[in-house]
C-alpha cells in the first residue's frame, strides 16, 4: 500500500504508474473519499471532545438543574455521533476499497510495455549445449525412466498433478541440499556479493518451513490474494492454499519493530505451491512444467530502504550462482510495467534454456516491493537514531523444484536416453554418474 500522503502529492505519477501496469482506479475519487474521510474523522472527534469536557462539567456541577439539563444535551450529542461514526465507517470502506486497489510505482529503470513483450533482456550466461541427435522434452525422458507419472495422478488426483519417483526425487532433494548449504554459508554468500561488486551484508538465510495456509485478511496485506481465481480456498476453514512460501514468510514480522543492527533479516523457505493455473486450458498440459501442485524454495528479506535496490541485486546474483554452478544457460530479463506484479516496484526474472523445448522458460522471479507490503504488515524498524520507519521487502524464487528438473533432463540428456547428474549434485545421489 502507498502512504496516502505520497498519492496526494504525487497523483498524477501515481494514476500513470497504475495505467502502465493495467489497472484501472480512480486517484481523483481517492482523492475527494480520504477529504471526506477527514472531514468527518474530525467532527467526530470534535463531538467526542465536547462530550468529554462537558462530562467533567457535570462531575463537578452541584446544581442538580443544570447537570439534568447538561446530561439531556449530551444525550443527543451522542446520538449525534453515532450516526456521523456510521457515515464515517461507511466513507472509510469506501476509501479502503480503492487505496487497496492502487498498485505500487515502479522503479525509473523499469521498462514501458503492455505486456511481456516489453521485457528486456539485460544479460545472458552459458552457451546452450549442442547435440548429435534431437533432443527430447522432459515428458518424453521422465516417462521412459518412469520418473514421471502423469496418468496414474490424473486417475487419482486429476490433471496437471503428477507422481516423481525414483531418481528425480533424490534429484529434487539433492537441489534442496545443495542449496541450502549455498543460502546457510556466509563466506559463500560474500563471494557471490564480492564477484558482482554488491556493497551488502552477507548475513546467511534462515531455513523455514513455513504454513501452507493463510488466512484471507493476511493474504490481503501481502497484496497476493488477486487474482483469487488461482487460489485455492478452503470454505469450511476459509483458508487459502499457499502459492508460495514467500506468502506466509512475509507476515512473519507483521506488527512487530525491528532493530537496525539485526538487519537484513533473510529467510528461505520450503514449501509446496498450490496453484489453479486458471486461464491455462491447453496450455503446457505435458509433464510438469505447469502443475497445480509443486515444491518452491523462496527467499524473503527484510532491509533497510536504502540497501533494497541492492538486496534485490543479490537474490539475482544467488540465483545466477546458482545455475551457473549447474552449468545451465539462463537470460536475465527486466520486466516491464504491463507485465509486473501491482506490490512490485521493480521485477527481475531469469529464464533458463530448455533444448527440448528449444526456447528460454522462466525459472526464477525476484521482486522488490518496497515499503509497499511492510506498510499493510505494519512491519518496521528502529534506526540508530531512535527514528522508526517501514522496512522494504523482497521475495526471490532460488529454485522452482519442477522447472529445475525440466531444465536438468532436458540439457543433461544423453543420446542413450540416460541423464548425466550434474557435477555439484553428485555427492547428493549416492555418487552416482548418470540416471538410467
Amino acid at each position: 500500500m502507498l502512504d496516502i500522503k505520497f498519492i496526494r502529492d504525487n497523483k498524477n505519477i501515481v494514476q500513470e504508474g497504475a495505467k502502465k501496469k493495467g489497472v484501472d482506479v480512480d486517484i481523483e475519487k481517492l482523492i475527494m473519499l480520504d477529504d471526506q474521510r477527514l472531514k468527518e474523522l474530525k467532527e467526530v472527534e470534535d463531538l467526542r471532545s465536547e462530550v468529554n469536557r462537558v462530562s467533567n462539567d457535570i462531575s463537578r456541577d452541584q446544581d442538580g438543574a443544570l447537570k439534568i439539563q447538561l446530561i439531556e444535551e449530551m444525550r443527543t450529542v451522542k446520538e449525534d455521533i453515532k450516526e456521523k461514526e456510521e457515515k464515517l465507517k461507511k466513507t472509510i470502506e469506501a476509501w479502503q476499497k480503492i487505496m487497496l486497489q492502487v498498485p505500487n510505482v515502479t522503479s525509473p529503470d523499469v521498462p514501458e510495455g503492455p505486456d511481456e513483450s516489453g521485457n528486456v533482456v539485460i544479460r545472458s550466461w552459458g552457451e546452450k549445449p549442442v547435440f548429435d541427435f534431437t533432443p527430447k522434452e522432459h515428458y518424453e525422458i521422465g516417462e521412459k525412466l518412469g520418473m514421471i507419472d502423469n496418468q496414474t495422478a490424473a486417475e487419482v488426483s486429476g490433471a496437471r498433478f503428477t507422481y516423481l519417483k525414483g531418481d528425480l526425487v533424490l534429484l529434487q532433494f539433492a537441489l534442496l541440499n545443495f542449496l541450502l548449504e549455498i543460502l546457510t554459508n556466509a563466506e559463500t554468500l560474500e563471494k557471490i556479493a564480492k564477484e558482482k561488486n554488491i556493497n551488502i551484508n552477507p548475513r546467511p538465510f534462515i531455513p523455514v518451513i513455513p504454513p501452507f495456509m493463510i488466512k484471507p485478511n493476511i493474504y490481503l496485506k501481502m497484496a497476493r490474494l488477486e487474482p483469487k481465481e488461482d487460489k485455492y480456498h478452503l470454505e469450511i476453514d476459509d483458508m487459502y492454499l499457499i502459492g508460495s512460501a514467500e506468502h506466509t514468510l512475509g507476515p512473519m514480522h507483521m506488527n512487530q519493530i525491528l532493530n537496525e543492527k539485526e538487519m537484513p533479516i533473510r529467510y528461505i523457505g520450503y514449501s509446496p505451491a498450490f496453484r489453479k493455473e486458471a486461464g491455462s486450458y491447453g496450455k503446457d498440459t505435458k509433464g510438469i512444467l505447469r502443475m497445480h501442485q509443486f515444491e518452491k524454495l523462496e527467499m524473503e528479506t527484510f532491509c533497510l530502504p536504502e540497501n533494497s535496490i541492492q538486496e534485490q541485486e543479490f537474490l539475482v546474483a544467488i540465483q545466477e550462482y546458482f545455475l551457473q554452478m549447474m552449468k545451465l544457460p539462463y537470460q536475465v530479463v527486466l520486466i516491464c510495467t504491463g507485465d509486473m506484479g501491482k506490490p512490485d516496484f521493480r521485477q527481475i526474472d531469469i529464464n533458463t534454456w530448455m533444448p527440448g523445448q528449444n526456447a528460454y522458460r522462466e525459472t526464477h522471479t525476484a521482486d522488490l516491493m518496497t515499503s509497499f507490503q511492510s506498510r499493510r504488515l505494519n512491519t518496521r524498524v528502529k534506526r540508530t537514531d531512535g527514528k522508526i520507519e517501514l522496512v522494504h521487502m523482497n521475495d526471490a524464487t532460488i529454485c522452482a523444484m519442477g522447472r529445475t528438473l525440466i531444465a536438468i533432463l532436458e540439457n543433461y540428456q544423453q543420446a542413450d536416453g540416460t541423464i548425466k547428474i550434474p557435477e555439484v549434485l553428485k555427492k547428493y545421489m549416492n555418487g552416482k554418474d548418470f540416471i538410467k
